[in-house]
């Protein structure tokens, strides 16, 4: 699935992204997506060193459902760069040094220049999103671009509860669950949603689509937070030390502070009111995460939801190729490494 549509996805991302010489911010853009060095250079590979999921889904949808790639290719390439402009905002937020085996925007060039390389991003994604009218009738474009543009500040929200998090000790799994369906699922959610109504305007597909999504990114995201603690960061791009070091109430975090008791929740309390974890700090989460069973709830609550997706999946009318693929994305999102 993601062969399929890369060379699709990386002409409308050439479209998209401005050169280098139009402004210097776009050397910010450019590094981020991989596509050039610190210094402008150009990148051996020049495509993003991302999972382009999210256009991925878009761009499968749209074929799923018997549309066609070309009218997909420019929302796509907008939820690549909303997708982004998020990533380098969070990386700010986190103090995130390292993503995708290279220094952060901000670790590179300062925390402003990259608050405004990522404002950049978001309204590049926002023009974009609107350029499909050529292919596609004006109302189908608009309600694109609304889509897009419903799925963000959904993201934004998400964002805001995850913030609102870190001053809390308790938070309940469910609330965890609720903020990571905003956060994280609503662009992919939307990118499988955009994709099947840039192909048919039937209202029972599209929800039965919408349904997958929620499924698929709740997947995406405890998937996420597993490697975040307990995957290996040569293959992931950062170091999995980051999200404890951080303090990030990611799922293993939030069902260890739900479950724990006695001198284990006295000991992930104080450890967790400090403003700096070190390495013994760290060695001492993973204690306490073993001795609850968190990797192994964490491992359950995916393959639940991969199972939700499947069920989800069974009910859409699609061709055989595109079942076969749906199959194989559920299974390579509940497994994956990186």
């Amino acid at each position: 699935m993601f062969d399929r549509y890369r060379l699709y996805l990386e002409d409308a991302m050439a479209d998209a992204v401005p050169p280098l010489d139009q402004h210097p911010i776009n050397a910010l853009l450019r590094y981020h997506l991989g596509w050039s060095d610190q210094h402008g250079a150009p990148s051996p590979t020049p495509a993003s060193q991302g999972k382009a999921l999210r256009p991925t889904l878009c761009m499968f949808a749209c074929e799923a459902f018997d549309g066609q790639l070309t009218d997909a290719a420019p929302a796509a390439a907008a939820l690549e760069l909303i997708h982004n402009f998020s990533l380098i905002h969070d990386d700010i937020q986190d103090r995130g040094y390292e993503r995708r085996h290279q220094p952060t925007v901000w670790a590179v060039w300062g925390t402003s220049p990259a608050l405004v390389a990522g404002d950049s991003m978001q309204s590049l994604g926002d023009h974009t999103s609107i350029l499909a009218t050529d292919s596609v009738s004006p109302t189908t474009a608009i309600r694109v671009s609304g889509l897009i543009t419903e799925s963000y500040l959904e993201m934004i929200e998400g964002q805001c509860r995850d913030l609102q998090f870190e001053q809390r000790e308790t938070i309940r799994t469910d609330e965890y669950l609720d903020m990571i369906a905003l956060k994280t699922g609503a662009l992919i959610r939307s990118s499988l949603v955009i994709g099947a109504a840039l192909a048919t305007e039937d209202a029972g597909t599209i929800d039965g689509v919408a349904r997958f999504g929620r499924a698929i990114g709740r997947l995406f995201q405890i998937r996420d937070d597993y490697l975040g603690i307990w995957g290996d960061d040569a293959i992931t791009g950062k170091s999995t030390d980051s999200d404890i070091v951080q303090r990030k109430k990611s799922y293993p975090i939030v069902y260890a502070f739900q479950e724990s008791s006695g001198s284990n929740r006295t000991e992930l309390t104080r450890l967790y009111a400090q403003e700096t974890l070190d390495e013994p700090d760290v060695d001492r989460v993973l204690d306490i995460l073993e001795d609850i069973g968190a990797a192994v709830q964490t491992d359950a609550l995916t393959e639940s939801t991969a199972e939700e997706a499947r069920t989800a999946l069974a009910v859409l009318e699609m061709p055989q190729w595109a079942q076969t693929d749906a199959e194989n994305l559920i299974d390579f999102m509940a497994n994956r490494l990186f």
